[in-house]
């Protein structure tokens, strides 16, 4: 009876409590509906009346007359305008002599307000609200209008809501305590038990409606299970524990690395002739350069850099990075011709255009398929020259190489090739568009795991295979047999390395906020913006630009206090659509800052040059905003370099939809970069931001960046390497044996 009893008085007290919770959720809700309501007319009695109040500014009588107009509404009580210095030009009768605009300028500036302000105030007759609304005059100045709104009534409304909610809330805690109490003693013992057989017994025992349940608990145990297993509890991956995972699972294994892309290009200075190293802007180096640094092994790469022939041996070999040489890049040299339908050709006029969304038609050229084979075939023999075992482990990278794994696996049939594609895979419809979409396919199924950055494209590839190939595809394990041979398919997101290397030596975040706006010209205080890309078509840069534009036209007071610098490398030149947006995006830099640029001022600093990893990073630390408003993006490292910068946990990312890093970096504002509007309201917001904010989200993200970092996705792709390479030793023996 008593255990009864505590029951219900348990019941009841939960129920009160959510009937309190919920008052105080109607009440918050409310009192933010009055005050947008507030806020609207506000809006729309100052809109209505703007023309008339600069027209008759410079009359008082009249303008007095005006303002009178305004408090016809009837929770308008009073208002007055307020000229640019904060002195009280005119005012209706009743307006408060303790609210003079000289008053509401400083509450405004202490707010660290710049344009509309509002504040609820307690005035003798009774509770109201007090707004300033800019107002630009037509001398150029900016004043503003004061209005005082009655709020009285809200107080009355929000009274009797209260009360009604209070007995509704009464009556359903009263019953609904006795519902639960009497059906929960009837029906608790024998569903607890039926639950219990279900999770502890054989499959056959669970009840129907407990089936789907078990099914997914055993799974997801399972999946638990092994994460732990795999990345160990309570372990932060490093480059120290991406090596001993190597050691243990791998024993050591050399690894050979295959990409277009090589780390660090040799290059002879102008002028003098001095060979320079340079760091080269791209996301895949950005990742696997501090894989291989703790891996140590063989970089495949094509040597680009004037002088990069300069300082190979006769291998074709040089140790890196300078200084450390914990690893080799193998330079492969191609011909001109050899060059442009390969890599500019086939990989960057046709499959860039082909996997990516965005307003570009691919253009697909037989020549360039010639030499694309070509020069597939001949990196795959530099890559099976470099190794020294007949089951070597094989990294190779990118939309490149698409026939690498097939003619690697020709000639190293044991051999363990783990593939990552780093930009989209799209729908089978569009890949369809390619002529040669057989043979790519067929390519990359010669590897042993194919890795993408999401689910999604894991998906599009199965249905690619599904639409053109004679293949048995494994759902349920992801993964797809032709000839005998599995292929493995998984997402793995890539990251960054943390902590960054390139963090060492930058600057704390004051100092390059300091040095950053000195070098260009731009007020101590000024506010700043900030994007990092290739000068591509599909980083949204002409879109970027557009927000910024339209941001500075509806917010006034951002106008000289507000720059965008965007660091623009140059990329694929040779190619006449990057040709036509590098001047697209030149003109509209220069159309917008004559628009907003007064004197010195920019609202646009475009940088199209190569900047260094180390002068990226502080630019990352000296912005008050970072905007990646890629179209389309297979994860984007930008916004995760941006996070893994700020040290000071302050700053606001701005992050297209359509990047893989918006699945991830989910506390950043995520934004449609097509929706000007959207995105201009999004850095508007940004800016606006409280400090306290800004930390909270940053903190999350640095957290997740931090424990998901390129360690981990490699370390993850190895070790599911390792354990398919004992499956496959162990079915090897096991058909050795067999009769």
């Amino acid at each position: 009876m008593l255990r009864n009893i505590s029951t219900f008085l348990g019941f009841l007290v939960s129920l009160g409590l959510l009937a309190w919770a919920g008052l105080a959720l109607l009440t918050g809700t409310t009192r933010g509906w009055f005050e947008r309501d507030l806020e609207l007319r506000t809006a729309l009695a100052v809109d209505a009346a703007r023309a008339g109040l600069v027209a008759r500014w410079d009359e008082p009588d009249l303008l007095e007359k005006r303002l009178l107009d305004l408090t016809r509404d009837e929770r308008i009580m009073a208002a007055a305008a307020c000229t640019p210095d904060g002195t009280t030009h005119s005012s209706t009768e009743v307006f408060p002599t303790v609210l003079s605009c000289e008053t509401l300028f400083s509450r405004r500036r202490a707010d660290g307000e710049l344009g509309s302000w509002a504040r609820q105030i307690d005035l003798p007759s009774g509770p109201a609200r007090v707004s300033l609304t800019p107002l630009l005059l037509s001398s150029g100045g900016e004043g503003a209008v004061a209005l005082v709104h009655d709020t009285s009534y809200v107080e009355r409304r929000e009274k009797t809501a209260r009360n009604i909610l209070v007995a509704v809330f009464g009556f359903l805690v009263l019953g609904a305590a006795a519902i639960t109490v009497i059906s929960g003693k009837v029906a608790r013992r024998d569903w607890t038990r039926d639950l219990r057989r279900a999770l502890l017994g054989p499959a056959s025992l669970a009840g129907d409606e407990f089936k789907p349940l078990l099914r997914d608990v055993r799974a997801l145990a399972q999946t638990l299970a092994e994460e732990r297993e795999r990345d160990g509890k309570n372990a932060r991956w490093s480059a120290e524990r991406l090596r001993s995972t190597l050691t243990e699972h791998l024993h050591g294994e050399r690894i050979v690395l295959l990409a277009n892309r090589e780390p660090y290009v040799h290059q002879f200075a102008a002028g003098t002739g001095a060979v320079e190293v340079l760091h080269p802007a791209s996301g895949l180096v950005t990742a696997l350069e501090p894989v291989m640094r703790a891996c140590s092994g063989v970089w495949v790469a094509h040597g680009s850099g004037s002088a990069d022939r300069s300082v190979v041996d006769s291998h074709d070999r040089v140790a890196v990075p300078p200084g450390e040489e914990s690893y080799q890049i193998r330079r492969v040299w191609l011909t001109e011709e050899e060059e442009n339908g390969y890599y500019y050709g086939l990989s960057n006029e046709g499959l860039w255009p082909l996997c990516h969304l965005a307003d570009a038609r691919p253009t697909f050229r037989a020549e360039d398929w010639e030499n694309y084979v070509l020069v597939n075939q001949r990196f795959s023999d530099a890559v099976c020259d470099e190794v020294d075992v007949d089951d070597p482990i094989i990294l190779v990278q990118d939309y490149h190489f698409a026939l690498a794994p097939k003619m690697i696996r020709e000639r190293l049939p044991r051999a363990t090739i783990l593939v990552f594609w780093h930009i989209p895979w799209p729908n089978a419809e569009r890949i369809g568009i390619c002529p040669w979409r057989e043979e790519l396919i067929a390519g990359l199924l010669g590897a042993s795991i194919l890795g993408f950055h999401t689910k999604q494209h894991c998906n599009n590839f199965t249905d690619s295979v599904d639409a053109f190939m004679e293949t048995r595809i494994d759902r349920e394990h992801q993964a797809i047999v032709q000839g005998g041979r599995r292929t493995l398919v998984r997402p793995y997101p890539i990251s960054i390395e943390w902590p960054v290397r390139w963090l060492e030596h930058t600057p704390p975040v004051a100092s390059c906020r300091e040095t950053i706006r000195r070098e260009l010209g731009l007020a101590p205080d000024c506010l700043l913006g900030v994007g990092v890309d290739r000068l591509d078509y599909t980083k949204g840069i002409e879109e970027r630009l557009s927000a910024v534009d339209a941001l500075l036209e509806d917010s006034p007071h951002l106008r000289g206090k507000f720059t965008f610098v965007q660091l623009a490398a140059p990329s694929r030149t040779k190619i006449a659509r990057y040709q036509q947006l590098n001047d697209r995006v030149t003109a509209l830099a220069a159309q917008i800052n004559e628009r907003w640029g007064d004197g010195a001022y920019r609202p646009i600093v475009l940088l199209r040059s190569h900047h260094e990893p180390a002068e990226v990073f502080r630019f990352y630390r000296a912005c008050d905003l970072c905007y990646v408003s890629s179209l389309h993006d297979g994860m984007n490292l930008v916004a995760k370099e941006f996070v893994a910068a700020r040290e000071d946990e302050e700053g606001v990312l701005i992050l297209s939809e359509f990047t893989g890093a918006a699945r991830d970096l989910t506390e950043a504002i995520v934004v449609n970069p097509y929706d000007i509007k959207q995105a201009s309201a999004a850095m508007a917001l940004a800016l606006r931001m409280p400090v306290s904010e800004q930390k909270l989200r940053m903190k999350s993200m640095r957290r997740l960046v931090s424990e998901f970092n390129v360690y981990r996705w490699a370390g993850r792709m190895l070790v599911d390497a390792a354990e398919l390479r004992r499956k496959e030793r162990t079915f090897g023996r096991l058909a050795a044996v067999r009769p």
